[in-house]
């Protein structure tokens, strides 16, 4: 093992792979700085540039992303109070009130020496993994990879925030619409309803893209004023590296509590970063100062955000579960490399484990000390209404979705989804059981049917590793319902006082509309599928409707349950939110995104990316005439110098096939 660690090591001498290296890295930080994009964002625009590399340069790059981009999102959180991130929003508590008292310099350097420390122990944390539990990999059979596949699609549903139903409904449908496409286990075709293009089933990208990216910037878009700030970034380097030093026990336990959070599926960086602070304020002698400006609420939770994608990745690639989106992606590009995580990584593809780990421990390096040497136009960029920022990132985006395979689909295929994802993180819906469901689709199959030739009857369920797996899939459940139970009694224990509190009532009614609008489109999608499971072969139908029959039973459920919140809603006599201001602008901004398609399918990509960007801009963003102008003349001088800088291809239009 030690030798296959040093081989990866001299392979980072490959000016490629350093390039690939620094490339990934820089695109992260400026990533890392953009609201709601982050690791999901960063790994979703990278990845199909990785297409036609070899497997190292393409896990160098996106390693290089995934290692900093929790390091940049730091800036705009202590600068101006707005965190480029969710899990950020921690390091503001603090970060912003001694930005506020002339200190912003002594924050950042808090933060970027804690989130090089975070990713380079979380590095070390990934390394110790691969020699413990490989012992316990190798001994897995089919039986434990499926239980695991189950494991990977229930916990991220069940340990995301908000209503457990939704996240297994969103998981399940997330199964069924990986299964579009070539069976895996009799090659016939399923949901395909005779079409071509869904033979070879739907764009890992597309999907990614299609459910974070757009339906992100779909709720963002109209912020047509960008960041505006009084605070400058002041002196205090020196003194904030002091305290750094002083504090190294924080940095330490806040950086184990995220690999710790990254292990567990569906937990994720903003839990790990709170579980972080929580401890550093449960262990200080003197809690007065956290919130106002104290040093050890800034290194624990940034120690945590990095470690917590270190973290990710140990049971992603050792076992095949992906415990967030960026992984889930990560793990979609390793399998169209053929690189199957879990034993066979371990066996067969160990230098690249360790690339990953260098890679990791290196970007984290380079990400502080990047940050340290441009602070000052990071910040700038923050300022940007996102607005302007969208009319960007929709043509990169839709550039990205293109590469994979090479037809105009995935972007038809993308915008629906991003329609769909702005209804699920309107209604609440968590979004990464869906993308993992959606990922571990195929490999959940073949693991069942693998399974169910080499073993009679359910003997199987009493091998020890699949009976650990069924205890680990049952008591977060358990948990859950004594929780809902308990929350149930409460209720009916005020029942007789509601009137003295009728925001409760408010907050029962929130966007009961929308959510009885999705429970109505889950219902109809798992009766589809099952409906449309009846004309393929036995083995061809066996696990769809499996999936779609459970996805009937939870959406049912949750249907009657927002059919129920609408009645008591109406017997309130209250209105519940409609048609809003915001969902009409998310309308008008897919509207767009639908408008720079059509041109791209008429005349082609550069021809729609001179009509869409400054329409965008001037019409959307309201920007100034001149600033569009550059902007858009910037942005296709380099989308046409990028075909002969990375191997990436420009959709071409109708017309220009025709002559």
């Amino acid at each position: 093992m030690l030798d296959s660690a040093m081989a990866a090591l001299a392979s980072l001498a490959d000016p490629s792979l350093l390039l690939m290296l620094l490339i990934g890295t820089v695109a992260g930080l400026v990533m890392g700085l953009i609201p709601g994009l982050g690791g999901t964002g960063a790994v979703a625009i990278l990845l199909p540039i990785t297409f036609g590399m070899e497997p190292a340069q393409a896990l160098a790059l996106l390693i290089g992303a995934l290692a900093v981009v929790h390091t940049s999102d730091t800036v705009s959180a202590v600068l101006l109070g707005a965190p480029g991130s969710a899990s950020a929003s921690v390091t503001m508590l603090d970060g912003y009130s001694m930005a506020k008292k002339g200190q912003a310099a002594r924050a950042m350097t808090l933060a970027f020496l804690s989130s090089m420390a975070g990713g380079i122990i979380g590095a070390v944390g990934l390394t110790l993994a691969i020699p413990l539990a490989r012992p316990l990999v190798l001994s897995f059979a089919s039986p434990e990879l499926f239980m695991l596949t189950v494991l990977g699609v229930a916990l991220a549903a069940v340990l995301s925030r908000g209503n457990i139903i939704k996240g297994v409904s969103a998981g399940l449908l997330g199964l069924v619409l990986g299964m579009v496409g070539t069976s895996p286990t009799t090659a016939e075709e399923r949901f395909t309803f005779g079409s071509l293009f869904l033979g070879d089933g739907l764009s890992l990208v597309a999907v990614a893209l299609g459910v974070f990216g757009l339906a992100e910037i779909a709720s963002r878009a109209s912020q047509r004023k960008g960041q505006h700030s009084n605070i400058t970034l002041g002196g205090g380097w020196l003194r904030g590296i002091r305290e750094w030093a002083s504090h190294w026990t924080q940095v330490i336990r806040g950086a184990l509590i995220g690999i710790w959070a990254g292990v567990l599926p569906g937990v994720g960086a903003t839990a790990g970063t709170w579980l972080a602070y929580g401890q550093a304020v449960a262990t200080a002698k003197d809690k007065r100062q956290f919130g106002k400006g104290d040093p050890r609420g800034i290194v624990g939770p940034e120690s945590a955000n990095n470690s917590v994608e270190a973290g990710d990745l140990i049971p992603t690639l050792l076992f095949g579960i992906p415990g967030g989106v960026p992984s889930a992606m990560l793990l979609g590009m390793l399998l169209t490399y053929g690189i199957q995580p879990g034993p066979s990584i371990i066996t067969d593809h160990l230098d690249l484990m360790y690339l990953i780990v260098w890679s990791f421990a290196i970007a984290s390096v380079l990400g502080a000390l990047f940050c340290f040497l441009s602070v000052k136009p990071l910040a700038r960029l923050t300022k940007v209404p996102f607005a302007a920022l969208a009319a960007g990132l929709v043509a990169i985006m839709l550039l990205g979705s293109f590469q994979e395979g090479g037809q105009l689909g995935d972007l038809w295929v993308m915008i629906i989804l991003g329609a769909f994802g702005w209804l699920l993180k309107t209604t609440g819906f968590p979004r990464a059981p869906f993308l993992i469901g959606f990922v571990l689709a195929i490999p959940l199959e073949r693991y069942y049917f693998l399974t169910d030739s080499l073993y009679d009857g359910l003997g199987w369920m009493a091998r020890p590793g699949v009976l650990v797996f069924l205890a680990i899939l049952v008591l977060p459940i358990l948990w859950a319902l004594v929780k809902w139970i308990r929350a149930r009694r409460r209720t009916n224990l005020d029942d007789g006082h509601r009137d003295e509190r009728p925001e409760d009532d408010e907050s029962e009614l929130k966007n009961s509309t929308w959510s009885l609008a999705a429970a109505g489109v889950f219902v109809v999608a798992f009766a589809a599928a099952l409906i449309a499971s009846t004309g393929f072969s036995p083995e061809a139908r066996l696990v769809p409707q499996l999936v779609g029959a459970a996805g009937l039973i939870f959406s049912g459920i949750l249907l009657g349950i927002e059919v129920r919140t609408a009645l008591k809603a109406r017997a309130a006599r209250r209105t519940s939110p409609g048609w809003t201001p915001d969902a009409g602008f998310a309308l008008k901004t897919f509207l767009w995104m639908t408008g720079f398609l059509a041109l791209t399918a008429g005349f082609g990509y550069l021809i729609a990316v001179l009509v869409f960007i400054p329409a965008f801009l001037l019409v959307v963003a309201r920007a100034r005439t001149k600033v569009a102008v550059a902007y858009t003349l910037v942005l296709y001088v380099a989308l046409l110098a990028l075909p002969s800088l990375l191997p990436i291809d420009l959709p071409q239009g109708w017309l220009q096939t025709i002559i």
